[in-house]
């Protein structure tokens, strides 16, 4: 028995009509997480203008909320397999729309700040469900019709989001400048909310797992104690406490390990299960998963700022400028799950990480060349090669590390998966002041502000390089021919099948 069938609602049913209805309303709620990402993205110059925000407040915007969805998805799958995932779904609902009223109307960057973490955590009540719901609603031979309107709406947002932001902080609606990119969840959320209570069904795990809260806890704690003196330290001028605090938090990462191993004897219902690792297919994947998670987040947040700030171009130009790499990336993750992988196996993935190094190289060089002067259509050839690249990678992977998983424990992995993805998310946006801001004056005359930036994002194309270059080594140790699908028993961690929900958010961030 799967975590979609249970004795508490009944199963699938292939002519009641409500389950589209159902379908279009948890797709909904995904686009709305999904482009919330990028449409953030977009808008950071100019929330760092509008409201004097510091450098290291403008990390936190981001990292924050990946911070808060990477510490509590997997909780928030459990939550929805133990009290109805329609019930958990709408509270997630709810209480993204709030946090987004509450971005919209924030007075200063400490409440969007605030209010980004809220919209992380009620993020990770609601995404998990989504696919949840979709299993226990659809019977088994419908859903790869669901999984390809799934992908559908991800490439939609891939392309939608930047674009969407760029017009919404162009436009300046009401006066309202980049608020808009907020508030135009409420509506959306509330219309959810409203036909989600009226055509989901519920459902729940008739073995769910039990919440592992200090293991939450103990996870947050450590990635506090290292993001916060990375963010701030530079503006601090890298006190004693901060690199205490980066030592301190390895002590609580080890912690967490044992507290994780006993809680696995105890009950095992761990928040990490630990034998997992013992996979070396698995253990290797996670690591891809982070650092990949790592590189990404430095380079989408450097990249903003160098387009806006460095170079003065308008939201709208720097939104159409990623086109061409949202595009690549949506073209080859199809041709890559389709065609390529089933025949090449490891060796797509792997020359997927080389295409996107020698794309992020291309781009360092005609920035450098450039300078100031480079256009849009100069940066669409490192674009596209980079999107190729990243579209090798990111629709593969899951598929890749799950392969020599046990199959009782593919939700486990599942949720791990998508976990780490965001907190190597949440690491690469606060390594953007080592990276980026760290070779950057902090006192600079507006003359001066251009070449700094040109020259800070060619020094942040270094380290994007160099980590694909270990991504591309670490992929040695996953199958060389990993299985095609490996769908989790849903023992707890809202499972979701290997097209992995997060693997997709990957795409569009």
């Amino acid at each position: 028995m799967t975590s979609t069938e249970t004795p508490h609602a009944p199963q699938p049913v292939a002519g009641d009509r409500r389950r589209w209805f159902a379908l279009a309303i948890v797709m909904t709620a995904a686009f709305m997480d999904l482009v919330d990402v990028t449409i953030v993205n977009i808008a950071i110059p100019s929330i760092q203008r509008d409201e004097g925000a510091t450098f290291s407040q403008i990390q936190w915007i981001t990292a924050g909320y990946a911070l808060a969805f990477a510490a509590g998805l997997v909780t928030g799958g459990r939550l929805g397999d133990i009290h109805g995932r329609k019930r958990v779904f709408l509270v997630g609902v709810g209480g993204f729309t709030l946090a987004s009223a509450l971005c919209g109307l924030a007075v200063n960057p400490e409440m969007l700040v605030a209010s980004r973490i809220l919209q992380g955590a009620t993020a990770a009540l609601m995404v998990p469900q989504v696919l949840s719901i979709v299993h226990a609603t659809f019977p088994a031979h419908e859903r790869g019709k669901v999984f390809g309107l799934f992908g559908a709406i991800v490439g939609l947002g891939a392309v939608s989001g930047p674009l969407l932001g760029a017009l919404l902080t162009e436009w300046n609606l009401f006066g309202l400048g980049w608020r808009p990119i907020f508030l135009i969840n409420l509506p959306v959320g509330v219309a959810a909310l409203v036909l989600g209570g009226r055509f989901i069904t519920e459902s729940k795990a008739p073995r769910a797992l039990k919440l592992d809260l200090v293991g939450v806890a103990l996870v947050t704690l450590g990635l506090l104690m290292l993001l916060y003196p990375l963010t701030r330290g530079r503006e601090l001028g890298w006190p004693l406490w901060g690199y205490v605090s980066m030592a301190g938090a390895l002590v609580v990462f080890a912690a967490l390990v044992a507290y994780e191993r006993a809680k696995g004897a105890r009950d095992g219902s761990p928040l990490i299960e630990l034998s997992l690792f013992r996979v070396k297919s698995f253990a290797a994947g996670i690591a891809v998963q982070t650092v990949f998670g790592i590189g990404l987040g430095i380079f989408f947040l450097v990249w903003t700022l160098y387009l806006q700030i460095g170079l003065g171009w308008s939201e709208l130009r720097a939104g159409l400028t990623g086109v061409p790499f949202s595009v690549a990336v949506s073209a080859a993750a199809g041709v890559s799950v389709q065609t390529l992988v089933p025949r090449y196996g490891r060796k797509v993935l792997q020359a997927g990480a080389l295409v996107m190094a020698a794309g992020v190289l291309l781009y360092l060089w005609e920035a450098e060349r450039y300078g100031l002067s480079v256009t849009s259509w100069q940066m669409a050839l490192p674009l596209v090669v980079m999107g190729v690249g990243m579209g090798l990678i990111v629709a593969p992977l899951t598929d890749a590390v799950l392969s020599e998983v046990p199959r009782e424990h593919a939700g486990s992995a599942s949720g791990l998966i998508n976990t780490v993805q965001q907190m190597g998310n949440a690491l690469g946006l606060g390594l953007v002041s080592v990276v980026f801001f760290g070779v950057i004056d902090e006192r600079l005359a507006p003359a001066e502000v251009g070449p700094a930036f040109v020259d800070g994002f060619q020094h942040a194309l270094g380290w994007v390089a160099a980590v694909m270059g270990l991504i591309f080594l670490l992929m040695f140790a996953l199958p060389k021919r990993p299985a095609q699908h490996v769908e989790g028993d849903g023992t707890g961690d809202g499972a979701v099948p290997a097209v992995g929900q997060e693997r997709e958010r990957e795409l569009v961030s």
